[in-house]
Order: structure tokens, then C-alpha cells, then sequence
């Protein structure tokens, strides 16, 4: 495998992290087969962990970003799993979507770090498409109530609305409203490490 294959890799150290705990709630809620499409997967070191755990679930990577779907394509090649699909280019406000049918969604880190728009469209298109049942998971941190759970939350935020004022640590009320616009609802709230939180919505 040459040199600049490996290049292309991004790593978050948070990954390491929080992908074992991730992988406990996805085992739990995920179908016990089928497709997923994970929404901004980033470095794609979570989507080649997953798709590795879950081995009967055909993980469907995907980006807006070139840089990042270099990345998912090069951590691809590290392992022969035949259920990590490539990754394909989505916009998330970008719609309606290219992508096909999926059994589920999965969005790790990325409505904080993403205009408000994003969120919105996200729902907008999953609420549409979503079978009865279907699972929609969110993983990142939250607000409570307009409250931070913790003051490295709220420190996190004002980093992110100074780098883009679009952005920043959204509010519960905030995504049960907008999952309601969209025949959503929160079925579960799972407390994850790093004060973050994973949100299990359903159609």
C-alpha cells in the first residue's frame, strides 16, 4: 500500500474515545441487518470501526468534504470489510438528497459543527424517507433546557461560535421541536462520556 494512500488518513483523537460507546448504543437500536447511511462521517475512523463490529449492517460512509472523503476512502483500504461501502459526496442542505434506501441514520458530531440549516435539512430529509420505525441516532453535546451540562460544554461553544457564528452547541427542546415537524420523535437519551449525549430518534 503506498506512502500516499496512507497520507490522506485524518484522525480525531476523540474516536478512540467514544466509538465503544457509540457501538453500545448502535448494537442496541441498529437492525440486526440491513443498510446504514452515516451522515458528515468525517476522518471516517468511526465508519471503519462500526462497519468492522457490526459486520451484518452495510455502512454507507459519506461527506461533504473532499479532504474527508480522501480520508474514508484511504482508512477504507486499511481492512477488507466488505460491508464498508466508498464514500459518496453529501451536502447535507444540499436537496433532496443522491443517496438511496437505508434502514437507518447515523449522525456522529455534526449538527453542532454545521450552520443550523444543516440540522434542519437532515430531519427534514430523514422524516421524509424514514420507514415507520426507522432509526435516526445523533451523538455529540447538548444543551438542556438553554443550559450547558457541563462548563467544558459551554466552553466549547464559544470556541465553535467563534470560529462560525452559525455554529454551536444546540439546545433538547430545540431538536424534539424540530423532530416533530418531521413525524420524529426522541425515543431515548443515553448519557455518553465526555458529557455528550446520544439522542435515539424514530419515526
Amino acid at each position: 500500500m503506498s506512502q500516499n494512500l496512507f497520507d490522506q488518513r485524518l484522525s480525531s483523537p476523540a474516536v478512540a474515545r467514544n466509538r465503544d460507546a457509540i457501538l453500545a448504543v448502535l448494537r442496541d437500536v441498529l437492525p440486526q441487518q440491513g443498510k446504514v447511511l452515516e451522515v458528515a462521517s468525517g476522518s471516517g475512523e468511526h465508519a471503519l470501526y462500526l462497519a468492522r463490529h457490526l459486520p451484518a449492517i452495510l455502512w454507507q460512509p459519506s461527506d461533504p468534504n473532499p479532504q474527508a472523503l480522501a480520508s474514508i476512502a484511504a482508512w477504507r483500504k486499511t481492512e477488507p470489510l466488505d460491508n464498508l461501502l466508498e464514500p459518496v459526496q453529501l451536502d447535507a442542505t444540499l436537496r433532496p438528497w443522491p443517496v438511496g434506501d437505508f434502514d437507518a441514520r447515523v449522525c456522529i458530531n455534526m449538527i453542532h459543527i454545521a450552520p443550523w440549516e444543516a440540522a434542519q435539512a437532515l430531519f427534514v430529509e430523514v422524516g421524509k424517507v424514514l420507514e415507520e420505525g426507522g432509526v435516526l441516532y445523533l451523538y455529540g453535546p447538548f444543551k438542556r433546557d438553554g443550559q450547558h451540562t457541563a462548563a467544558s460544554n459551554a466552553a466549547f461553544d464559544e470556541d465553535l461560535r467563534r470560529r462560525d457564528p452559525r455554529w454551536g452547541v444546540r439546545d433538547l427542546s430545540d431538536i424534539a421541536a424540530l423532530a416533530q415537524e418531521n413525524t420524529l420523535r426522541i425515543e431515548r437519551i443515553v448519557e455518553m462520556p465526555a458529557n455528550n449525549l446520544s439522542l435515539v430518534l424514530r419515526k
